[in-house]
């Protein structure tokens, strides 16, 4: 999909992000954009023939300063952006995926999945879930869960509802990108082993969450969450040293032009350095991966209005540009 000047805008902290582009009909390739819309073809400034944006984070501590200096000079050949096709700014391994992790949302959230036989008034049920969260804090716990990278799509690429999804949701969230192998690492390190932060709408079907034929098994994330497109990413991977905090930072997310979302990590109950340490105790952490880090409250659930054929949402996270996506209803033949 070719993607509008307007839509591709550089609307980021600091002087330049990353992307990953196209010409038409190239392949893709990672860029540094600068906040004068220009665009450096990493491979060729680097000399790397070939050369992903996960390769380039496996190199994330070497070649960061010449990022600094390609911002500050660009050399002879920068091209405009409005030239390219934006896609997600990385292939990632693997993709940790928090729930549960924005104070208002789990109280919505908790209210909505109303367990069946549970005819308890609202009050009682919300006051459940905020008691549930004070014990969760207290125990540094988060929940943290596996997503698949084939969920990926591009940051204005249409999603496509597949057409067994009854109840197809939005969540906005702020993804961490790693920049260093991380294992076993603690809170107070966990920040050094980010490169940067970008945008994910992890999208999620409320019908498939829990699995009604087994409620013991609990949820079932791979058919809620993980069909093709569920996961728009992007635009931008903007470096962490842009972002002066990353749990102060403002998350919108507009359907049709009507604002759904509209909170501050500051909300999170477990901070982005908590999630990052946290995931780390178990599984190693590896350059290009993602920690998505939960969604705030103003879901479809909470409205009553879920996403259906030719809805527009828009996404943005302070400092980190903006993504667009079209929905489409699956075709049957």
């Amino acid at each position: 999909m070719f993607v509008k000047p307007e839509a591709a805008s550089t609307s980021f902290a600091g002087p330049f992000a990353l992307g990953t582009l196209s010409a038409s009909g190239g392949a893709p390739f990672p860029a540094l954009v600068r906040a004068d819309e220009q665009v450096v073809d990493l491979q060729q400034a680097l000399g790397v023939s070939g050369l992903t944006m996960r390769e380039l984070l496996e190199r994330w501590a070497d070649v960061l300063p010449r990022l600094r200096e390609l911002a500050a000079d660009p050399g002879p050949a920068p091209q405009p952006l409005s030239s390219f096709s934006v896609h997600a700014p990385v292939e990632p391994r693997q993709v940790f995926q928090s729930g549960a992790n924005y104070r208002r949302h789990v109280i919505d959230l908790h209210v909505a999945h109303r367990a069946p036989g549970d005819d308890r008034p609202e009050d009682e049920r919300r006051a459940e879930a905020a008691d549930l969260m004070d014990r969760r804090a207290a125990e540094d716990l988060p929940y943290v869960f596996i997503g698949l990278p084939s969920a990926i799509t591009g940051p204005h690429d249409d999603v496509v509802l597949p057409a067994w999804a009854e109840q197809p949701d939005w969540e906005l969230e702020l993804a961490a990108v790693i920049g260093r192998p991380a294992h076993r690492i603690s809170v107070d390190d966990a920040l050094e082993h980010v490169a940067g932060y970008t945008i994910a709408n992890d999208l999620t079907d409320r019908a498939t969450v829990f699995r009604r034929d087994m409620p013991q098994i609990g949820t079932d994330w791979l058919r809620s969450k993980n069909a093709p497109g569920f996961t728009p990413l992007g635009p931008w991977i903007v470096p962490a040293e842009s972002i002066a905090n990353p749990d102060d930072l403002r998350l919108t997310l507009k359907l049709n032009g009507d604002t759904m979302q509209d909170e501050s990590t500051k909300d999170m109950i477990f901070n982005v350095a908590r999630m990052v340490s946290y995931a780390s105790q178990s599984a190693q952490l590896l350059p290009g991966d993602l920690m998505l880090t939960g969604s705030p409250a103003g879901n479809g659930m909470h409205w009553g209005r879920l996403l259906r054929d030719g809805d527009v949402m828009e996404g943005a996270i302070t400092g980190l540009g903006a993504q667009r996506t079209r929905c489409v209803t699956e075709a049957v033949s």
